[in-house]
């Protein structure tokens, strides 16, 4: 009798639960219930839900309390950790940014605003190595590589973010010898600020490493007619001038 009476009871106890369950399960936030159920399932030693209604409230009170705040933290550190990069990278300590940049990165995964401040820390580590040891040309290879799929993250997660594209052409055009996969992302830049003298620049610069001689010098013409400034317009005569020479050669 007393064994069937704790089964009774035990029965009870379950249908309560049930009833709870079913109640976060219709409510507004159903998705996000259904997932804080599972993870109320976790507090238990056998694996499953607390025993009694009250036991599952202070689980759920006891999640949320603890999941909101290490979210509040988490953000919060890594709002720090870009705020020390930026700081770090404006003084020209890039090695020192990259390893803030690594740990913003750890708590926030897709801002791209962190990769592409990543993609310049690495570039100027690159150009910083200059042989001191045996393995400089593979270290330097290496952070152009970072510097690289930085950019192109952060181009991932922000397809009109114009800094990277920017960044890219540089790094292209300078740095790797692809004028070809410059002139890519110059173009992409250039249709969205159409304006920018350095840009075009450097975009005329890569179709003259292309030998495409005829685009280059229409681009200079672009810039001397957009330009108020003298000496960018000189320059662009310059420019122009030496690519009439090689033209009628």
């Amino acid at each position: 009798m007393k064994k069937l009476k704790e089964v009774i009871i035990a029965v009870l106890i379950l249908s309560a639960a049930g009833c709870l369950i079913y109640f976060i399960y219709q409510s507004g936030s159903a998705r996000q219930n259904r997932e804080l159920l599972k993870r109320v399932a976790e507090f238990s030693p056998r694996g499953g839900p607390p025993e009694t209604i009250e036991g599952l409230k202070q689980a759920i009170a006891i999640y949320e309390d603890q999941i909101e705040r290490n979210v509040r933290e988490g953000a919060q550190t890594g709002v720090y950790w870009k705020i020390l990069a930026t700081r770090l990278a404006d003084r020209g300590m890039h090695n020192d940014a990259l390893a803030a940049l690594e740990r913003a990165i750890f708590f926030n995964t897709e801002d791209p605003a962190l990769y592409y401040l990543t993609g310049i820390s690495a570039g100027a580590v690159a150009k910083s190595v200059v042989g001191f040891s045996a393995n400089s040309e593979r270290e330097k290879e290496r952070y152009f590589r970072l510097a690289e799929n930085s950019f192109l993250r952060a181009l991932e997660l922000e397809a009109t973010y114009t800094r990277p594209m920017y960044g890219l052409g540089i790094l292209y055009a300078f740095e790797l010898d692809r004028p070809l996969d410059a002139i890519v992302q110059l173009e992409r830049y250039l249709q969205i600020l159409p304006s920018d003298i350095p840009a075009m620049f450097v975009l005329a610069r890569a179709y003259f490493m292309i030998e495409n001689y005829s685009r280059a010098n229409d681009i200079y013409d672009r810039i001397i007619e957009r330009t108020k400034d003298s000496n960018i317009r000189l320059e662009a005569w310059a420019n122009k001038d030496l690519i009439q020479g090689l033209l009628y050669e």
